[in-house]
């Protein structure tokens, strides 16, 4: 590592047309020069842009440049508290990012075309604060393209609000459409379901630490998209939840949920033909009114519990294809999850936070060598190849690093 360890992104390129155990990496450090610990990196669709955000309260943007190398082309100061996390939206609705806050808000930014005076530098302008929230937003998403231009944010008050922009030639113009209550002491993550065919899911993920209740709720989308209604708590989950996502379903029947708390957790959740519904004496009419008020009933299943980072598991982030998982975790490994031919989830590569692979015979999670906390971690869209971004917190006597990972398929 370098003497500042605040400043590197590193990028890893894999050898093309290596296997899975097979890969060789080299570490190209990036300077970032953010003053303080980095929470979160996000890539775009494309994977050729790159958003960071700090505790400076900054956010920077990067542009992958054609002799492979990461250029700052913006950077200014976001919120009036740490920034924990930043998000793309889809190419669709043009370069638009969300961040939110320790400030209690969170923020949508456009790039804007300047007059040319200077190449060099991006600019962005916000165009909506959103300010409802009660206590530090801990996370912001954009919704799948499909459903518009929305976006579901968490908070330290347990609340799930969801903004849907009103008139997409006015960006400054969101409406609150949904507030949910999680019945948590405070909410960490959301992540929206991706089928455009099954039912639109929506999971969230808290931090609260009472050890007897589930840690992770679904809601369904209802009502012809009017209203949320809780469909389930995955009670099996008892740990504070760090991060979850879904995967891409590509012709699944099913959705699949991955889970980081204190362990990895896999979970599909099968919607059923029939809802829900106990109102067996109403007219046939009736009754086909009230269903549709009604959410399914799912058949929920764990596919995987998987505990090789014997640590707590910090980010997780999936392919394009919904095929091959990324987690990160504590004992400073990101690891590789693939499911074989017999549906069993098995890691297929493991790689240490300054770039090496773990060799066989290591002990995985359990090396001497604890080289930091893997606190970020994101996949790109790009279908050409497979990137993902993992930031580092080190001990209170050092400074945060941040690693970029690229492999091709």
């Amino acid at each position: 590592m370098t003497s500042d360890p605040r400043s590197p992104v590193r990028r890893f390129v894999e050898e093309e047309n290596s296997s899975p155990c097979e890969i060789m990496s080299i570490c190209l450090p990036v300077p970032t020069d953010h003053k303080d610990l980095i929470h979160d990196v996000a890539l775009d669709y494309y994977g050729r842009r790159m958003a960071t955000c700090s505790s400076d309260q900054s956010v920077k943007i990067w542009d992958l440049q054609d002799d492979g190398t990461w250029r700052c082309t913006a950077n200014w100061k976001t919120h009036a508290g740490s920034v924990w996390k930043v998000t793309w939206a889809h190419p669709l609705y043009g370069q638009l990012i969300a961040t939110c806050s320790f400030d209690r808000t969170a923020a949508l930014w456009e790039e804007t075309v300047g007059d040319g005076s200077s190449v060099a530098q991006s600019h962005w302008v916000k165009r909506t604060s959103m300010v409802d929230s009660r206590g530090s937003v801990s996370d912001v998403q954009f919704a799948p393209k499909h459903l518009g231009l929305q976006i579901v944010t968490t908070a330290a008050d347990g609340v799930i609000r969801i903004y849907e922009n009103i008139d997409q030639s006015n960006l400054s113009q969101w409406q609150l459409v949904h507030e949910i209550s999680s019945k948590f002491a405070g909410c960490s993550c959301a992540s929206w379901s991706q089928s455009r065919l099954l039912p639109q899911i929506l999971a969230v993920g808290s931090y609260d630490e009472a050890p007897s209740t589930g840690k992770v709720v679904l809601f369904e989308l209802v009502d012809q998209g009017r209203k949320w209604i809780k469909i389930e708590t995955l009670n099996s989950i008892t740990e504070p939840v760090h991060d979850l996502t879904f995967a891409n379903t590509l012709g699944r029947s099913f959705h699949i949920l991955a889970v980081a708390a204190k362990d990895l957790h896999i979970v599909s959740i099968t919607p059923s033909v029939k809802r829900s519904s106990s109102a067996s004496n109403l007219h046939s009419n009736q009754q086909s009114a009230s269903l549709l008020t009604q959410p399914r009933a799912y058949d929920i299943r764990l596919l995987a519990l998987l505990k090789d980072h014997q640590s707590t598991v910090w980010r997780v982030s999936w392919n394009i294809t919904g095929t091959i998982l990324a987690s990160s975790g504590d004992d400073g490994y990101i690891r590789l999850w693939r499911s074989n031919f017999t549906s069993a989830w098995r890691c297929v590569a493991v790689i240490r936070g300054d770039g090496t692979l773990q060799t066989e015979g290591e002990g995985g999670g359990s090396s001497n060598r604890k080289l930091s906390n893997s606190e970020t971690l994101d996949l790109s869209h790009n279908a050409q190849s497979q990137n993902f971004l993992s930031g580092f917190s080190l001990p209170k006597t050092a400074s945060p690093a941040l690693t970029f990972q690229k492999w091709s398929s």
